[in-house]
């Protein structure tokens, strides 16, 4: 069952990843992607941390698309963190 949009977290610098949620039915899902994940699906490199929010908006549905199939691949944790990295990217998208 695909996820549905949640809301947008913000910038985490400790980790070098946004978050933002998403929701299965009444559930939220925690759900983070890298920076580096970010600029591979721009098709950049090295976007400065205030601009990271502006990448994601303008990124979100094919960040939420990933999000959803990662958490459609497999079972998971209840209360786990779904996170994109650069391997999760299609490489018809970079």
């Amino acid at each position: 069952m695909p996820l549905t949009r949640g809301r947008i977290g913000g910038y985490d610098s400790e980790r070098l990843a946004f978050g933002f949620t998403m929701m299965n039915d009444d559930q939220e899902i925690e759900c983070q992607i890298s920076d580096a994940a970010l600029d591979e699906l721009a098709g950049t490199r090295g976007t400065a941390s205030m601009a990271r929010q502006a990448q994601f908006v303008a990124l979100r549905d094919a960040v939420e698309q990933i999000a959803s199939d990662l958490y459609d691949s497999g079972p998971m944790v209840r209360g786990a963190t779904i996170r994109i990295f650069t391997k999760h990217i299609p490489k018809e998208q970079s």
